[in-house]
């Protein structure tokens, strides 16, 4: 259920949803010659033609600018005269989350012709001319893209250092830091095209075709052209540049010059977190479109005799799918995006609690001057998932999973994720 629910949230973002039903409404089709006298000429031309065509198109441009500058240090305690000194700086903890969850497409087509076509020759005359030409034209095309630029800048300075304490006499110094906690996640998720084709039972209406029971000398003929054709392109192209710059300083700490006590700095710890989780382009597509010769019959029977009878039927099925990901779209609209498409990180990272100085001072011959520095923990989770193409029966495609605040494992199976898409 993983990737259902990341695709759901996708969905629910309020990145454009377009759900399309569209049944191609070649219903209930009979067409028939019959009872007529002899030497009659009875001809029936019939064409039908339906054509559905579904665009979806999505372009997301985000650019997040976070500049965090959280202080408690930079304090100066300088040329004090008789008495302690002491810097004492509380603590700095920053969060930041950047989510942005953009482009989601969804569809349902039926490619196939619905109801059925019926045609009949039947009981006429001796000598008589019938004909019937029937053409049928199904098209479906759907196109599917998604096009993000995403462009996150998050810069963080957590600061409990750069205190001084110089130039005292008369006490002892102490310069105590607090400590640094910064949390940096940023989680860019999108591009995703879901698209069922077809009705999932492999085929449309039945076609039938009948020369029975027609009169001695009589001349039949039926001519079918029955078309279906399925065309599905999806498409997508991500550029996303994260850049993320965390400074967390609790040294840089100076006691320098004291005369007349103990000098001690004790700095703070540094912890700093940074995630990156980047996760586009996904195509999903189940294309079920056998249409014409799924149930299909054709008879000639009990005609009389040097009746002359013909049924000439010709059928065409094409399907074409095209899923893509950072390339140039297929379909004949030709979008041609083309564009830059990359994942770029940058992650700086700069803990710090060293860089302090006690130098130079004078005090109790038997004190000695301490520095004693907190602890720095670092730690950076960069993933990057995508560029995954399904088309037909997914199984089980498992993804990692990532814990950003949401899950971000994938699990596809199709009709689960049109359920839960509200397409089910």
């Amino acid at each position: 259920m993983e990737l259902k629910r990341k695709i759901a949230a996708v969905v629910a973002s309020g990145a454009l949803l377009i759900s399309s039903f569209a049944t191609p409404a070649l219903a209930g089709t009979t067409i028939e010659i019959s009872g007529n006298s002899t030497y009659s000429d009875n001809t029936a031309n019939v064409t039908t033609t339906n054509n559905t065509t579904v665009v979806q198109d999505n372009n997301a441009n985000i650019t997040n600018n976070v500049n965090v500058d959280a202080d408690t240090g930079h304090n100066d305690a300088n040329d004090n005269t008789g008495g302690d000194v002491t810097v004492k700086t509380g603590n700095v903890d920053t969060d930041v989350s950047v989510s942005n969850t953009v482009n989601s497409n969804s569809a349902s087509v039926d490619c196939c012709p619905t109801g059925d076509t019926s045609v009949l020759i039947s009981g006429n005359g001796s000598n008589s001319d019938n004909d019937v030409n029937l053409g049928q034209t199904s098209t479906t095309n759907l196109f599917q893209d998604n096009n993000a630029k995403i462009y996150n800048n998050v810069k963080v300075d957590g600061d409990t250092g750069k205190n001084d304490a110089n130039d005292n006499t008369g006490g002892s110094v102490t310069i105590e830091t607090g400590d640094v906690d910064t949390k940096v996640n940023i989680s860019n998720a999108g591009n995703v095209n879901s698209a069922q084709v077809g009705n999932g039972t492999g085929g449309g209406g039945s076609v039938s075709a009948w020369i029975i029971g027609n009169a001695t000398h009589s001349d039949n003929t039926i001519n079918l052209g029955l078309s279906n054709s399925t065309l599905l392109s999806q498409s997508n192209n991500a550029y996303i540049k994260n850049h993320v710059d965390v400074d967390a300083d609790t040294g840089k700490n100076d006691a320098n010059d004291n005369t007349g006590g103990d000098v001690m700095i004790d700095t703070g710890n540094v912890d700093v977190e940074v995630g990156v989780d980047n996760m586009v382009n996904f195509n999903v597509a189940d294309v079920d479109c056998v249409c014409l010769l799924s149930d299909l019959l054709a008879k000639i029977a009990g005609n009389g005799s040097n009746s002359d009878n013909d049924i000439n039927a010709k059928l065409d099925e094409s399907l074409s799918v095209f899923q893509d990901n950072c390339g140039k779209d297929q379909h004949e609209l030709n979008w041609g995006h083309h564009k830059k498409c990359a994942l770029n990180n940058d992650v700086d990272v700069d803990g710090d609690t060293g860089k302090n100085d006690a130098e130079d001072n004078t005090g109790d011959p038997d004190g000695d001057p301490s520095v004693e520095t907190g602890d720095v923990d670092a730690m950076v989770d960069l993933k990057n998932s995508g560029n995954v193409n399904v088309l037909g029966d997914s199984g089980d495609l498992e993804l990692p999973d990532f814990d950003l605040g949401f899950d971000l494992s994938l699990h596809l199976d199709l009709s689960d994720l049109l359920m839960l898409l509200g397409l089910g």
